[in-house]
């Protein structure tokens, strides 16, 4: 904003300095111009008179070539004087017998020989004179008895001339310098409060609190937009901060009834008649349902008030710990859980994203996986070539986390919308509460990756979320393993393996 503050001012001081400079430049060369011939011509008359009274009392001989020779030193030029015929009286400079055959036919002296005074005057390009002539008539009474040529030297006017515009052209300058620096000035005041309001915008979009713009600087539409903001951004942050404070209270307050009412519920058990026990069931399903429910909110309550920042993170020991913690469900469920795939080193996520991400795809695979199926845990290092998120650029240092099913798998649309907050899938397995993968993708943009659905090898479904590599681990095509410990290739557990 400074510079197209500072570019404007420049412009208009530019616009008005040529407005006013370049008409005076020219009306000081056209009056230059003008003094210089009319001295010319009073010269020339002069000479003129002289030489009339010289012819007319016949000392033309005697006193015009003096008179010439004293007069074009005194001007610094040359006066040619001829009589009626074009014959030379006299000249302050030698000319050539051609010269002299021809100053008749020369043009300022045949119109001075017809009774008409000329003037021939060439001027450069800003309005110095380069060349003046002046031809005048010699009469005595009505009889055309000759005539003068004077030529002036112009080096003097046309310096006087370059002299002012060269001064014209720096002043001009420094009243540019001057606009500069005063515009500089101001351009700086009126931006300073923008700069102010840009950065309290930025604070405010990444998460952070929002500070009170100071509203005393800068013009009054300034001071008016800081005022606006400053309200806003106010209320902008208590709706956040209520919102906040009601997701996390309302998590909390609700986990100790739907326990006791759980509790409450498991004690009727054995008072219950035989064909009410299925309505007992499906409570108890639904209470746990709602439990889920309430964790996953109070999860994004959390990550919403978290300004932790983001650590290293053994991607390869926590995907073999959460391998191992699962596995116990998995074989209760008939499904084969493998854990493939090299060292892909560390990266650098939230505390804690890492186990919470598995943990929700895992739970979702095991939902949807048939019995005697495989679910896959693969960390993959990012090749540079590949084009795993066709909208963003690929570039090295990524890991992808692949967790495979081979359930029945979503259609396109459902995968755009399966990130969404309690969305399910029409012919989603029950108890799931639709919050599972929203939260996997908050918790991949706060670590500063993305997590994707892509249609898996097999017919399922293959979640992927890539995370930033630290800097310097393995690369690709040469795997390596931290202190010592050697690279994890394909594990697979079988249901009645230990």
């Amino acid at each position: 904003m400074t510079r197209r503050l500072l570019l404007s001012y420049l412009t208009l001081a530019a616009l008005l300095l040529i407005c006013l400079e370049i008409p005076l430049g020219f009306v000081y060369s056209r009056g230059e111009r003008e003094r210089v011939i009319n001295a010319a011509k009073d010269e020339a008359e002069s000479v003129s008179a002289y030489a009339s009274l010289s012819i007319a009392e016949g000392r033309a001989a005697q006193d015009l070539p003096e008179r010439a020779a004293h007069c074009a030193e005194r001007i610094g030029g040359k006066v040619l004087i001829v009589d009626d015929s074009g014959a030379l009286l006299a000249s302050s400079h030698p000319l050539t017998a051609r010269e002299e055959g021809s100053l008749a036919s020369w043009p300022g002296i045949a119109a001075a020989l017809r009774g008409t005074a000329t003037e021939d005057v060439r001027t450069s390009t800003i309005g110095g004179v380069e060349y003046l002539a002046v031809a005048t008539p010699v009469r005595h009474g009505a009889e055309e008895q000759g005539a003068v040529r004077i030529t002036v030297p112009t080096r003097t006017v046309s310096e006087r001339v370059h002299h002012v515009w060269l001064l014209l052209a720096l002043g001009g300058l420094a009243a540019l310098a001057a606009v500069a620096a005063l515009g500089f000035v101001i351009a700086c005041w009126t931006g300073r409060p923008i700069r102010e309001l840009e950065h309290a915008t930025k604070e405010l979009a990444v998460g952070g609190t929002a500070v009170p713009v100071a509203i005393t600087k800068g013009p009054p539409e300034v001071r008016s937009l800081a005022a606006t903001f400053n309200r806003t951004a106010a209320r902008l942050e208590h709706l956040l901060a209520s919102q906040r404070a009601f997701a996390g209270e309302a998590s909390h307050q609700l986990k100790t009834p739907l326990a006791a009412l759980r509790l409450r519920l498991e004690n009727l058990e054995n008072d219950i008649a035989l064909h009410a026990r299925g309505s007992l069931t499906a409570a108890l399903t639904e209470t746990d349902r709602l439990a889920r429910m309430v964790e996953g909110l109070l999860a994004m309550a959390r990550l919403d008030e978290s300004a932790a920042e983001r650590e290293r993170v053994d991607l390869g020991r926590v995907c073999g710990e959460r391998h191992r913690a699962w596995t116990p469900l998995f074989e209760r469920h008939g499904v084969w859980l493998a854990l493939a795939g090299d060292y892909p080193g560390e990266v650098m996520a939230l505390p804690g994203a890492v186990e919470q991400i598995l943990d929700n795809l895992l739970s979702n695979a095991l939902r949807v996986a048939p019995p005697g199926s495989t679910v896959s845990v693969d960390p993959r290092l990012h090749a540079p070539h590949e084009r795993r998120f066709p909208h963003r650029a690929a570039a090295p240092g990524w890991v992808e986390l692949h967790v495979m099913d081979e359930g029945p798998g979503m259609t396109e649309e459902q995968r755009r919308r399966a990130f969404d907050r309690f969305w399910r899938a029409p012919d989603a397995p029950k108890g799931g509460t639709g919050l599972g993968l929203a939260l996997v993708q908050r918790l991949a943009h706060a670590s500063g990756g993305e997590a994707v659905l892509r249609r898996a090898p097999r017919g399922g479904l293959d979640a992927v979320v890539r995370l930033p590599a630290v800097p310097g681990g393995p690369h690709p095509a040469a795997p390596a393993a931290p202190s010592g410990r050697p690279a994890r290739r394909l594990q697979t557990t079988t249901p009645g393996q230990g």
